[in-house]
């Protein structure tokens, strides 16, 4: 696959192709620290983590004040989201959710030394902070290898409204964890297809409600 092309066709910019090598570059170091990504799809770390993610953007809402990412771990897809949206979204403020402690450090030193203004890093569970009235006003929730589609719902029930739009990259269980899901919830469901991963999608949400 050519990585320039791609790039150029999801509209990327000069400066934020030089923040996203930055951001790889961070990645490989910390991932000599700890296990960020498998050392096997760090080989393929383009495709199959940076492009996988900015795909995502033309999905964002062009009005996007508030995005919360769940679980947020290596910074997929929220650092590249963060990249992509400071130019075309000044205004749009993105917040990344991780439990775990040392994941933080490494989100808050990649977000120091790419200079992101946009990002906060919260080290708390999602259930957590739900309780602060700031989490009520989100308009996307984004979530990548977290967790399955009904615990994911879960979760998104704690923050956000009834606007708040989901956006999940699913593998090829996708639909077996859509059909799990509705035995607990109901939501409006598009599925689009992976441009990265041919056994792979993305699932939009709305409307989530808990099924009574």
């Amino acid at each position: 696959m050519d990585i320039a092309q791609e790039i150029k066709n999801l509209g990327i910019g000069e400066q934020e192709y030089l923040k996203l090598q930055n951001f790889v570059a961070l990645l490989a170091e910390w991932n000599e620290k700890m296990n960020l990504v498998s050392k096997n799809s760090f080989a393929d770390v383009w495709v199959r983590h940076v492009l996988d993610s900015a795909q995502l953007i033309t999905y964002l809402p062009k009005n996007l004040k508030h995005l919360v990412d769940i679980g947020s771990g290596a910074g997929f897809p929220a650092i590249v989201l963060a990249i992509l949206v400071e130019r075309i979204i000044p205004e749009a403020k993105l917040t990344l959710v991780e439990s775990i402690t040392k994941k933080t450090v490494y989100l808050n030193d990649v977000v120091q030394k790419l200079g992101l203004k946009n990002v906060e890093i919260i080290n708390d569970r999602v259930e957590n902070i739900g309780k602060n009235t700031v989490f009520k006003d989100v308009d996307v929730i984004t979530a990548r290898a977290v967790a399955q589609l009904d615990v994911l719902c879960s979760y998104a029930k704690h923050i956000g409204n009834a606007n708040t739009k989901l956006l999940l990259l699913k593998g090829q269980k996708w639909a077996e964890e859509d059909t799990l899901a509705q035995n607990h919830w109901q939501y409006d469901l598009t599925i689009y297809p992976n441009k990265y991963c041919l056994d792979g999608v993305v699932m939009e949400l709305l409307n989530l409600r808990k099924k009574r």
